[in-house]
C-alpha cells in the first residue's frame, strides 16, 4: 500500500508502506552506515525514532538470531531507498521485512531518503509521522521527544548478575546495547546491571569495584533526579561512562549539554584522543553533546574531541578516576579501533584496587 512520512515543516514524501498502516509518530533521524541494520533495529537508543537509513539497500543478509542488542525492537519504523525481500546470508534466519512485520514495525520504502536527509541536515532532527493519509496528519498530541521520559521504557526492572570475574562491575542500564555486556565479560569481568533509578545505597551493597553507566535514547537533562546519585557514585567508585551515561556525568559534575542539529549516527566518525594523538574510526548514535565552556569547574577536561566538528567526544576527571566517551567502544555496528577502552576501565579499576591495598 501507499505510505507517507510528513515531516514536521510539512513536506510530504511518498513510499511504499510494509506494514499495517497505522499512524506512527517519531522523532525522524538518518543514519550513515552501510551495514548494521540489525543492531540499529535493536538498540534502546533509537526508541522513540524512526530511522532513516542512507546506504540505498537495507535487508540484503536478512536477520539473524545472534546481532540484536537488545530482546526486542526499539526503533518506531525504519524508512529505506530500496529494501531486499530475501536474506542472502547462511546465518539468516528471516528477512528484515518479515522480522519486522512480526514486531509491527513499520517499513516505508520507495523513498527518496536523500532529499530526506538534506532537510534532516537543514532543519535538524523534527518531529514525523508515518500515515497512509497526509492530509490528517497533525502534531498536536505528540510531545517532542526531548520532553519524553524515555529511558523508564528500555531500563531493565531487575538486578541480575553475569559472569564471575575478578572486577565487578555494576552496569547502571539506561537502555543499554547488549554488546557492551558482552565486552566487559569477554575481558573477564563479572557484571551486575541494575535499573537507571537504583540507588546509591543499594548499589553500595553489591560491593562493585567500578561502575558503568550505559548509553540510552532521550534528553539527559529528563534524568535529573538521577544526577546527585551519579556524582555520589563517581566519587566513589572508578567510573565510566558511554553515550548517554558520558552525557549524565558531565551534568552531575556541573556542565551543560545542547542537542546538536542532526546528530552523530553512524560507524565512521574519526575522534581524536588528545593525550596520544591516536585517531580512532568510531561507531555512534547520539543527538546530544557536552559543551565545552560549561566544563569550567568541574575538574573534567575533554579527551576526545570529533575531529569533523570539534564536539567533545569524552571526559578525563582530574581528581577522580572517571572516564567518559560519547561514541561506542563495542561498536556493532561499527570498527572496533576504540574497544581497549574497555582495558583502560579495567586498569583503573586495578589501580584503585591497589592504592586500597597500600592504604
Amino acid at each position: 500500500m501507499k505510505g507517507y512520512v510528513v515531516l514536521e515543516n510539512g513536506e510530504v514524501f511518498e513510499g511504499t508502506l510494509h506494514g499495517s498502516g497505522e499512524d506512527v509518530y517519531g522523532e525522524i533521524v538518518f543514519f550513515t552506515g552501510m551495514t548494521g541494520y540489525q543492531e540499529v533495529l535493536s538498540d534502546p537508543s533509537f526508541k522513540g525514532q524512526m530511522v532513516v537509513f542512507t546506504y540505498p539497500l537495507i535487508g540484503n543478509y536478512g536477520v539473524n538470531e545472534v546481532d540484536f542488542e537488545s530482546t526486542k525492537p526499539q526503533v518506531d519504523a525504519l524508512i529505506v531507498s530500496e529494501v531486499s525481500n530475501e536474506g542472502f546470508h547462511y546465518e539468516s534466519g528471516s528477512s528484515l521485512l518479515t522480522y519486522c512485520d512480526n514486531h509491527s514495525i513499520p517499513v516505508l520504502s520507495g523513498i527518496d531518503t536523500r532529499a530526506i536527509v538534506k532537510r534532516i541536515r537543514e532543519h535538524g532532527d523534527m518531529r514525523a509521522v508515518l500515515t497512509t493519509d497526509p492530509t490528517n496528519a497533525t502534531f498536536d498530541h505528540y510531545i517532542p521527544l526531548d520532553e519524553q521520559d524515555v529511558v523508564p521504557k528500555v531500563s531493565r526492572s531487575t538486578v541480575q548478575t553475569f559472569g564471575s570475574g575478578e572486577q565487578h562491575i555494576v552496569m547502571v542500564d539506561f537502555g543499554y546495547k547488549k554488546s557492551i555486556l558482552e565486552s566487559l565479560l569477554h575481558y573477564g569481568c563479572k557484571v551486575t546491571v541494575v535499573p537507571y533509578d537504583t540507588t546509591f545505597e543499594v548499589i553500595e551493597e553489591l560491593q562493585p569495584d567500578g561502575v558503568l553507566l550505559s548509553n540510552g535514547p532521550g534528553n539527559p537533562k529528563q534524568l535529573q533526579e538521577q544526577l546527585p546519585t551519579i556524582k555520589n557514585l563517581a566519587e566513589t567508585y572508578p567510573t565510566m561512562g558511554i553515550c548517554l551515561g558520558h552525557q549524565l556525568l558531565a551534568l552531575a559534575f556541573g556542565a551543560n549539554t545542547e542537542k546538536l542539529t542532526f546528530g552523530h549516527r553512524g560507524a565512521n566518525q574519526p575522534v581524536i584522543d588528545k593525550e596520544t594523538n591516536q585517531v580512532y574510526m568510531t561507531s555512534q548514535n547520539h543527538s546530544y553533546v557536552v559543551n565545552e565552556q560549561s566544563l569550567e569547574g568541574t575538574g573534567f577536561e575533554a579527551r576526545y574531541v570529533n575531529i569533523n566538528d570539534q564536539s567533545i567526544e569524552g571526559l578525563a576527571h582530574t581528581l577522580h578516576p572517571v572516564l567518559t566517551i560519547q561514541f561506542h567502544p563495542e561498536a556493532h555496528p561499527g570498527p572496533s579501533d576504540s574497544e581497549q577502552l574497555f582495558l583502560t576501565f579495567i586498569e583503573m579499576i586495578r589501580n584503585k584496587g591497589r592504592e586500597k591495598a597500600y592504604a
